[in-house]
């Protein structure tokens, strides 16, 4: 962790200096459905939950995206910071302090949001801990739909391993690096 943060501490600078507060702060839903403080660094500007819901009814199309995937291809809440710090994932650098608090693991499912557990069908997740990164993160993450996820997950807790994990850790490192975030 010492290792990151003078990476961390340039880009809290850069967010700041455009207008926003550094890091982002959000409930999420843990294992056996404990809720806990999810870091990130922040990537969209401070009212996004209610432009989200402008923008939304505004836009139909985006609706219908957003009920299927819970993300939105041409996302409008993204700063220009933020494009480029989730291109490389860097926004994802503070969930080591998760990580390191036990609310997280390197690897497992990735956090959802209490209001996403509806939309959520499996069952995997409330066994789990939380990941950094997971099977879903460097599959199908910007193809498949969000129930989708459950069935990454479930097929990660029956293959659950050290060496399934190495793999995951490998592949999430290869994403990275060709900046298929979004």
């Amino acid at each position: 962790m010492p290792a990151v943060l003078p990476l961390v501490g340039l880009l809290v600078v850069v967010i700041r200096l455009s207008g926003s507060p550094a890091f982002f702060v959000q409930d999420r839903v843990g294992r056996q459905g404990r809720i806990f403080q999810f870091w990130k660094l922040r990537t969209m500007v401070v009212d996004a939950e209610q432009r989200l819901e402008r923008y939304l009814t505004d836009h139909p199309d985006a609706r219908a995206e957003w009920d299927t995937y819970q993300k939105l291809s041409h996302d409008p809440r993204i700063t220009r910071v933020g494009h480029l710090l989730r291109r490389t994932s860097l926004d994802e650098i503070p969930q080591l302090w998760n990580v390191l608090r036990g609310d997280m693991s390197l690897v497992g499912p990735r956090p959802m949001l209490p209001q996403q557990q509806p939309l959520y069908p499996g069952v995997a997740y409330s066994t789990l801990r939380p990941g950094l990164t997971g099977s879903w993160q460097v599959g199908q993450r910007h193809t498949s739909t969000f129930a989708d996820r459950a069935r990454y997950d479930d097929q990660y807790a029956a293959e659950l391993s050290f060496w399934t994990d190495l793999r995951i850790l490998a592949a999430t490192v290869r994403v990275v690096l060709q900046g298929r975030g979004r």
